[in-house]
């Protein structure tokens, strides 16, 4: 892991709720969102791909302490149930643990999603189809949970990093090959 006083410092220091938008990348296309200029440390910024609808995003979510609506909504339409299409909205802390995540462990990457958004149809589904490992009221079916993985970043790195952050749940699947973070309840399996 990277400097644990550095940790120390970004988990005191980012906790609250920050946003604004500066730019949105979906396929084929690009959309600027305008705002006036701030800080580079009151701006957060979050980039993902997608690997079952092969999109990808990148975009400021929050500045200071405000989140940025239309940011939201794109990131509540990405992370949607990738099965029916439903879109949930998407807990913004669950953003900022991604944020924090990121910087705790020094990269840029994009996250690579496995699972955003589920509604209670698909959750249900796949608790009943895939032998286990779906919860029955998953924190997925709330916008409060996602799975995902950090391309040049171990898994278990990724998992701890998350852990250390004590800001909700952290499973690990190396075997799928992601880890679950959510806004939940500290506790880690």
């Amino acid at each position: 892991m990277k400097n644990p006083h550095r940790r120390l410092f970004l988990g005191r220091s980012l906790g609250a709720a920050q946003v604004a938008a500066a730019a949105v990348l979906l396929p084929g296309a690009a959309r600027a969102l305008t705002t006036a200029p701030a800080a580079p440390s009151d701006v957060r910024a979050l980039s993902f791909n997608h690997l079952h609808t092969s999109e990808h995003i990148a975009l400021v979510y929050a500045r200071g302490a405000q989140f940025v609506a239309p940011a939201l909504t794109s990131l509540n339409h990405f992370l949607r149930d990738h099965y029916s299409g439903d879109v949930g909205v998407i807990d913004p802390e669950l953003f900022n643990v991604l944020h924090q995540v990121r910087r705790v462990l020094g990269t840029e990457q994009p996250f690579d999603v496995i699972s955003g958004y589920r509604s209670a149809h698909t959750n249900e589904t796949l608790r009943t189809t895939r032998g286990g490992g779906v919860a029955k009221h998953s924190l997925h079916m709330d916008g409060k949970a996602i799975d995902v993985r950090l391309p040049g970043v171990a898994l278990a790195d990724l998992r701890d990093a998350a852990i250390e952050l004590k800001l909700g749940g952290v499973g690990f699947y190396p075997r799928e090959n992601f880890v679950h973070i959510d806004t939940g309840r500290v506790r880690t399996w």
